[in-house]
């Protein structure tokens, strides 16, 4: 019998549903579909390709990334070989992004453009392994680690057995605390199809689901609720092109299902506002109006404000399909929650349970780094 695993469930969708759209992404404005057949595949040759490099078990794959494919696929692969993906969030603020990179120093990358190349070659000039999605820019880079993701997915599908197994940790996921202390989260296999199971039977999810992908999976409630419940149901999960567009993408795609932070809801819920018709205006006043009558139990005027205000402001959010729009972490302010229910929004709340755990790692901010590269110290302190 299989192992419980995210790579077992990938192959298994793939024989299931091999022509059944896996994922889609908007690249120049024109949504590309990539099978469940093709992902497996990708999967494979990326994994061949690690291995190659010298990624085994247990190794750690970091990922500097927006929300793509690449970064999704590259996970799998490193999963695949009994290794671990570390998702980094490419939103987070830029100083402690740097000094996570300089204490973490890691050795296999997924860098999505020149921008995150440039940040690990800074953090760790000796790195085994870059991965990077976007080449415009790195045209005159001559790094021996560089490699485009396009070249690690090509060639023949090879014959390679799925190293993982249940209990392995599968992502690992970092920050830095107030008191600048290095923290982490781990989900092993095992627990990331439990909570996804949990979901899917608790929202009768199906694989007709269009799930939205507007985040990168760095935090652990996107791997547990979108990543899980995506190979274990097999719906279609869906890439914006970008951070810039998601809002726009939303709008055009429809998704049934979306995985968002109190950030995402309070960003959509502020859209909203900064919209809003002016106070003391006729139009704010049929606003008000139309939301207080959708409240109303009487069905002539309640389905007059669906009309009227509710269905457009659903259509200008991009939430109008939206069947099962999931908060993952932190609550959603009063304010918020309320004006997502008056339009008929019910956000459930699937928290992140995991406590964050103190690793033994210190850390060393970025500049420390330079001074102990550049005076030896390191080597010296090492043979100490």
């Amino acid at each position: 019998m299989a192992a419980d695993t995210l790579p077992n469930w990938l192959a298994s969708q793939a024989v299931q549903r091999p022509a059944g759209v896996a994922i889609r992404h908007k690249q120049l404005g024109i949504w590309q579909e990539s099978s469940w057949q093709s992902v497996h595949r990708a999967v494979l040759l990326a994994a061949r390709f690690l291995q190659h490099k010298g990624f085994g078990k247990g190794d750690t794959l970091v990922l500097l990334s927006e929300p793509r494919p690449e970064a999704l696929l590259l996970s799998l692969a490193a999963h695949y070989l009994g290794g671990v993906s570390a998702p980094l969030d490419a939103a987070y603020p830029q100083p402690q992004l740097l000094d996570l990179l300089h204490t973490l120093r890691p050795k296999f990358v997924f860098a999505e453009g020149q921008a995150q190349v440039d940040q690990v070659f800074e953090a760790k000039p000796d790195v085994q392994l870059v991965i990077y999605a976007d080449a415009r820019g790195l045209a005159a880079y001559q790094h021996p680690a560089l490699c485009a993701y396009d070249q690690v997915v090509a060639g023949d599908i090879p014959d390679l057995p799925i190293t993982a197994a249940a209990n392995d940790i599968a992502f690992r996921f970092y920050r830095l605390s107030a008191q600048y202390q290095l923290e982490y989260r781990e989900l092993s296999h095992a627990e990331l199809l439990n909570n996804g199971r949990q979901l899917v039977a608790h929202e009768a999810l199906t694989d007709q689901e269009q799930a939205l992908a507007a985040r990168a999976f760095a935090a652990s409630g996107h791997a547990r609720y979108l990543l899980s419940p995506w190979l274990l149901a097999g719906f279609t999960l869906n890439f914006p092109e970008n951070l810039a567009t998601r809002d726009t993408d939303r709008r055009e795609l429809g998704p049934t299902l979306v995985a968002g932070t109190a950030a995402t809801y309070q960003r959509l819920y502020t859209l909203t506002q900064s919209r809003w018709p002016l106070p003391n205006s006729w139009q704010f006043s049929f606003v008000a109006w139309a939301l207080r009558l959708s409240q109303q139990r009487v069905p002539v005027l309640a389905t007059l404000a669906q009309w009227l205000v509710i269905l457009p402001l659903q259509d200008v959010l991009g939430l109008r399909r939206t069947r099962v729009p999931l908060l993952v972490g932190e609550p959603l302010s009063a304010e918020a929650a309320q004006f997502f229910q008056v339009i008929g929004i019910q956000v459930r709340d699937w928290p992140e349970e995991l406590p964050w755990q103190i690793s033994q790692i210190q850390v060393i901010p970025r500049q420390q780094h330079a001074l102990e590269d550049y005076f030896g110290l390191k080597a010296l302190r090492a043979a100490l």
